[in-house]
């Protein structure tokens, strides 16, 4: 769907006295100009080699003499010498010429001490005949007058020659089997049913063209491992040879009738392309390798051209096998071709005839610049691959497309058919080649541009069946001129861009008042390359080959005063296909690069751009690494461009390889892609279709939006999410625009408590009034279906919806979350309760959207038996199992049915209620047993006084017997059974209320004391000594015991107030101070293993951490020995592996070929157990030293009170030096802990080091995954290392200054 734009042209004649014809061009790629040779000609036997520099102006500037010499003809039978090749090497800026005359010529431009400027290298005595280099330039291939190949190296050396034989034709032993020719094709089963398809009918012989000129081609494969040579084998056939590089005859072609001496070999490789005449056409034939035929095109001569085409056509591919140049005398066609159909782009018509043909010499690295020449004139273009279509603003997006093909224009509105290429939706016959082609703004106009004059066709697209295009106007007034492009702005405005070959600068043209009246030319520093309406088509732009971008304005200018042009921006560098819209009155400008940079203004978006298109709202482009691309259109510093993540980002979707756009119709939210073969591709970008939705939805076109939904699969959610609150203020709007039962259906049955506007379809448009939209709550988000539904049942049972949307209403009551099932069917009660004919309707939808076996448990619920009958009969339920089921329900009274189904239902307390209800208590009692329903039985029987204990004595019988001690006491003291409550209140170790219990439940002094003894032991074993000496003191009276307890909790001042309030003064030194001494011992010894602690953790973690910093990978994995013996290999083998990170510590391999794995619990419970340990130079040391030192923090944080109590019962004593130890202890292991956390918490790892270093899991697919099994017990650990923690606080020991 592409057609070649000329986006830079250089027309050129040479003059002047007695001025020698230009003979020959090359491309000289390193300085981007020409090569020309002039001469020789049989009045002057010189030739003179030139640069050209065609993007300069002024003659004087353009042309650079190089070398000029005298060249007489070496054979006489030659009337002058010609140029058979001209070679340019730019690496050493040599010109390589081979003369038929036999001479090879070098010219050297920087020629060195003792090299000429022009040397004769080689000479061929018998003539050449032929030459060729290579594409690398390394071999020079000449054939001889006399029948010889050569093939020579760069430096003229020769390496094979070869006898150009007429036994060469055996080489091939061709086998046709007919695939594609007519011979193969079915004619009915009674012609020829018995032919052989691989004999054809005829069989050519090769005969030779009447206008065969006898010339020799050589041309050789893209890749310079094969080259043809074009032959006359004994006057009879022409014979296309293949040779290898090394000059070994491969293959011959077969004998074709009317073959002809032009040879091109396409660059790809496949095809060597040939002309073929016949009396009737000129087709240009194709060959593979082998010499095969492998199809054609007809050239579409018409009767009088095929008359008068005397001479003999050649060809050219251009570099990259995309464009075929077919050259005659007086002009040029460029073909391409698209799914298997040749176009016939353009046809260029020189104002002179050739001797022979017109030059093709196509540019070596820039696929589609070429230069065409004759003996007077050089024409240097470059081209565009652009697609002529129509406007992509909506309403008038039809996506129309106008394709050249000669004298033809095929025009397809891919809006209304897709239809493929070749074929099209029209096709209008043209008076002329066409040269180009534009559609006007609402595409009801199109402009044809040819070689002389400008054709208007009126296009209706809104019309069904669309009417065939009909011819408006033509305007010839054009000659004289090159016509290069045209435009449209606007309906009606026609603009065309024109060259000149006895002028510098471009001339536009405007169609005013029924007339082309020229505006002038568009001068400036660089030459234009193109004009371009903006995106709106209300503006015109010029673009200039310095990547300048002006506003071209028209005024009362006559054509002889440039145009007023204003710069509005300049790309970094020049960029041939370039699109203008208008974003608040301002231009932005994009432009793509030959190099696949695509800018925006000055700034550079992309790199690897392959195609775009500008809609007003987006910038649409195709990347090298096949993927289709959304820009939002705000402002330029505002253009994001989406990462490579099609999966997540909306803008950003995958596209076949090589895929490229041709247009986009917002209107259907539908992009038009080509594919590399040539067919069309239609897609539908989740970016357009959410851009549609979203507009549809602000302004209130809630069917479009919903209907686009539906069609494209979108999400339906998004009708609420894109703006919640105004979708719940025009519910109404909403159900009256949608209205289809079935539509509203769906619209709520995919409703679910998620805010898909920040999910799935997050809004990538950076907007104002976006910023400012609230976003839903998670509170509302998890009530999103339920507010939708109610809004839906408030509106939907209005009188004039109700009886028509019933099915609605049940939808909305089924959908909600959880489903209202009940509320549901109570409606289809109702209507079964008045006998509605719609019932069973009802009941097959709502079986249709919910289990039927639950809306059978739900309608049993309602105790409406005949509704769960109806219920019931929509199901796959036996009828043997539910009647005889429902009929026993019917048999029973109304409450035990009742009680019957919620016990069935398992709705326990309400079938307890009806148990109530039914007064049969030694059933509820039973019940409440069976379902330890006694809170719920409590609260039915709280102003049963004589019931309610005795369901409270089997509440307390089930707590005490489930362990819940502490209730059961309660509630056996509640029914005042204090022998039943004191052994609970024992074994909830609630001694207090034990003893108390026991002295109301009477027990004997020896039962109390006995008690008291086992409180005091357990006290005394949990170490709560002050509990056990309370009970020691005032149950068992022994004062000795409960000083000793004291003492043992540190609280010698309780020890001291006991005894002396019990006059027990000797106690003092026999409990008391003993009591003193032990503690200050115990706890001396305590404070010093602390210390110790310190001194030996602190230093070893401090060590870890710095060779962890070192080497972090050594740390994990451990040494390994150097010193391995050489017969050792370290490769791994089938069997082992060499295992991930987090199996290298423990220096064990893995095995694959064996059952045995290390994601076991076995496993994971020793590598437990060996985390729990920390042993010393294992991965878990770190983690288990500052679990260690946080562990000694709190314990003596803990201890300070008993530390204080300690050093005042010392002091008080006159144990001064035991009180002084103690606290010059404390406080020196509490200062050093103070310095152990700032060591280890201010010097650990940065987080996000630690958390690359828990981070290290095999990953798949991109995934990470968090390992399991004994690797988890690592992965566990590295994270709690790498979590940043918080320091633990040291609390201040308070000392006493009496000590000081």
């Amino acid at each position: 769907m592409r057609n070649l734009r000329i986006v830079a042209r250089s027309l050129l004649r040479f003059s002047g006295a007695n001025p020698l014809s230009l003979t020959a061009v090359a491309w000289d790629a390193a300085s981007n100009a020409v090569i020309c040779a002039f001469g020789p000609s049989e009045s002057r036997a010189v030739i003179e080699l030139k640069r050209l520099y065609y993007d300069r102006s002024g003659a004087e500037e353009r042309l650079e003499s190089i070398a000029e010499w005298d060249a007489p003809c070496p054979l006489p039978s030659l009337t002058h010498d010609s140029i058979l090749s001209l070679q340019h090497f730019s690496d050493s800026s040599k010109t390589c010429l081979v003369m038929a005359g036999g001479d090879i010529i070098l010219v050297r431009e920087a020629a060195q001490d003792g090299e000429e400027l022009v040397e004769s290298v080689g000479c061929v005595e018998s003539g050449i005949s032929a030459a060729a280099w290579s594409p690398d330039e390394e071999l020079l291939t000449v054939t001889t007058k006399k029948g010889t190949l050569s093939v020579m190296s760069r430096d003229i050396d020769e390496i094979t020659s070869t006898k150009l034989s007429a036994e060469d034709v055996n080489v091939s032993t061709h086998v046709s089997v007919g695939w594609g020719k007519k011979e193969t094709q079915f004619k009915g089963k009674r012609a020829r049913a018995l032919q052989d398809p691989t004999v054809p009918e005829t069989v050519d012989e090769g005969v030779l063209s009447p206008f065969d000129g006898h010339g020799v081609a050589i041309s050789w494969r893209g890749d310079g491992a094969y080259f043809a040579v074009n032959t006359v084998e004994q006057h009879r056939r022409r014979m296309i040879r293949v040779y290898s590089r090394e000059g070994q005859l491969d293959s011959v072609s077969e004998p074709v009738d009317g073959l002809e001496g032009a040879l091109s070999w396409r660059p790809s490789g496949n095809l060597i392309a040939g002309i073929r005449r016949s009396s009737d056409c000129v087709e240009v034939v194709f060959f593979e390798r082998n010499g095969l035929r492998h199809g054609q095109f007809d050239l579409r001569a018409t009767p009088g051209e095929l008359q008068a085409l005397k001479k003999p056509l050649t060809l050219a591919w251009n570099s990259d096998s995309s464009v075929l140049a077919v050259s005659y005398s007086d002009k040029v066609q460029i073909w391409t071709m698209s799914n298997y159909h040749y176009y016939l782009k353009q046809e260029l018509v020189f104002p002179e005839t050739s001797a022979l043909t017109v030059q093709c010499a196509w540019h070596p690295e820039r696929p589609l610049s070429v230069a065409f020449s004759t003996a007077g004139a050089l024409q240097i273009l470059e081209y565009a691959s652009t697609v002529s279509s129509g406007s992509v603003a909506p309403p008038n997006d039809f996506g129309l497309v106008g394709l050249i093909d000669g004298s033809s224009l095929k025009l397809t509105p891919l809006r209304i058919a897709n239809v493929p290429p070749p074929m099209s939706f029209h096709q209008i016959a043209l008076g002329h080649k066409a040269v180009d082609v534009a559609i006007s703004m609402s595409n009801a106009r199109v402009a044809v541009l040819s070689d002389t004059d400008v054709a208007v066709y009126a296009l209706d697209l809104k019309k069904r069946p669309v009417p065939v295009p009909t011819f408006l106007w033509r305007r010839a007034t054009l000659e004289g001129f090159c016509p290069r492009q045209v435009t449209y702005l606007g309906d009606n405005q026609i603009c065309i861009l024109t060259d000149a070959w006895d002028e510098e600068g471009s001339f536009v043209w405007v169609y005013e008042n029924e007339e082309l009246i020229c505006k002038g030319p568009i001068r400036a520093t660089a030459k234009v390359s193109s004009i371009t309406p903006s995106v709106d088509f209300q503006r015109l732009y010029a673009h200039f080959q310095n990547g300048t971008v002006h506003e071209v304005r028209f005024g009362d200018s006559s054509a002889d005063a440039p145009l007023l042009a204003s710069l509005i921006v300049s790309f970094p560098s020049f960029a041939p296909e370039v699109k203008v819209v208008l974003l608040g009155g301002e231009p932005l400008a994009f432009g793509l690069t030959k190099s696949g940079v695509l800018h925006a203004n000055e700034r550079s978006l992309v790199r690897n751009c392959a195609s775009f298109v500008v809609t007003p709202a987006h910038l649409i482009f195709t990347t090298t690494q096949h993927l289709l691309k959304f820009v939002h259109l705000t402002t330029l510093d505002d253009l994001e461009i989406p990462t490579d993540e099609p999966q997540t980002d909306e803008r950003c979707r995958s596209i076949e390889r090589g895929s490229k756009l041709v247009t986009v119709m917002p209107t259907t939210y539908s992009v038009v892609l080509q594919m590399p073969r040539g067919n069309l591709e239609t897609i539908y970008p989740r970016a357009l279709v959410l851009a549609a939705i979203r507009r549809s939805i602000e302004t209130e076109r809630y069917e479009d939006a919903f209907l686009t939904c539906r069609n494209q699969r979108v999400d339906m959610n998004i009708l609420h999410d894109h703006d919640p609150d105004h979708f719940l203020a025009n519910i109404s709007k909403v159900v009256a625009q949608i209205n289809k039962v079935d539509h509203i259906d769906l619209l709520l049955s995919q409703l679910r408590n998620e805010d898909v506007s920040e999910t799935m379809y997050k809004e990538t448009l950076k907007a104002k009034y976006l910023t400012t939209k609230a976003k839903l709550s998670a509170t509302l988000v998890k009530s999103k279906v339920n507010r939708i539904c109610d809004a839906f049942l408030a509106n939907l049972e209005l009188e004039e919806y109700k009886k028509t949307h019933w099915q609605n209403l049940i939808t909305a009551h089924v959908c909600k979350v959880p489903a209202d099932l009940e509320s549901g069917l109570k409606m289809i009660g109702r209507l079964q309760a008045t006998q509605n004919p719609l019932t069973e309707r009802a009941a097959e939808h709502i079986c249709f959207l919910a289990d039927v076996n639950q809306l059978y448990d739900t309608s049993l619920g309602l105790y409406n038996l005949e509704l769960a009958l109806l219920i019931a009969q929509q199901s796959q339920k036996d009828p043997r199992e539910y009647l005889p089921h429902l009929q026993s329900l019917h048999d029973v009274p109304l409450l035990r049915r009742k009680f019957n189904i919620d016990n069935q239902l398992g709705r326990r307390v309400k079938a307890l209620g009806h148990l109530k209800d039914l007064e049969a208590y030694d059933e509820v009692e039973v019940y409440v047993q069976e379902h330890a329903l006694y809170s719920e039985a409590l609260s039915m029987y709280r102003y049963d006084t004589l019931h309610l204990k005795g369901i409270m004595r089997l509440y307390a019988d089930y707590l005490s017997n489930n362990n819940r001690h502490r209730e059961a006491a309660l509630a056996y003291e509640y029914l005042g059974d204090h022998a039943s409550a004191w052994p609970s209140y024992r074994s909830a170790n609630l001694w207090r209320e034990a003893l108390s219990s026991a002295t109301l439940a009477g027990a004997s002094s020896t039962d109390l004391q006995s008690l008291a003894t086992s409180l005091a032991e357990g006290l005394t074993e949990s170490k709560d000594y002050e509990a056990a000496a309370t009970i020691t003191l005032d149950y068992l009276s022994n004062i000795p015991d409960a000083a000793r307890l004291l003492c043992k909790g540190c609280h010698f001042a309780e020890a001291m107030r006991i005894i002396t309030l019990r006059n027990a003064l000797s106690l003092i030194e026999s409990v008391v101070d003993p009591g003193l001494v032990d503690r200050s011992a115990d706890t001396t010894e305590f404070l010093a293993d602390m210390k110790n602690q310190l001194l030996a953790q602190v230093p070893r973690l401090a060590d870890l951490r710095a060779k962890k910093a070192e080497d972090p990978l050594a740390f994990y994995e451990g040494a390994e020995d150097v010193n391995i013996p050489d017969n050792i290999s370290l490769a791994l083998t089938d069997t082992t592996s060499g295992g991930t990170f987090m199996t290298r510590y423990t220096n064990r391999t893995g095995t694959i070929n064996t059952q045995t794995t290390r994601k076991t619990s076995k496993n994971k419970r020793r590598e437990e157990r060996k985390r729990a340990r920390g042993k010393k130079g294992t991965v878990y040391e770190e983690e288990y030293l500052v679990n260690s030192l946080e562990r000694l923090i709190e314990r003596i944080n803990s201890m300070q009170g008993e530390i204080q109590r300690l050093v005042e019962g010392l002091f008080k004593r006159g144990m001064r030096e035991r009180a002084d130890a103690v606290d010059k202890a404390v406080a020196d292991v509490t200062e050093r802990c103070r310095e152990a956390v700032k060591e280890v918490y201010a010097s650990q790892p940065p987080s996000n080091e630690m958390q690359a270093v828990a981070n290290v899991v095999d990953e798949v697919n991109g995934e990470t995954l968090r390992p399991s099994g004994a690797d988890a017990t690592l992965w566990d650990s590295l994270t709690e290392v790498g979590r940043k923690r918080e320091a633990p606080i040291v609390k201040n020991f308070e000392r006493l200054d009496l000590l000081s």
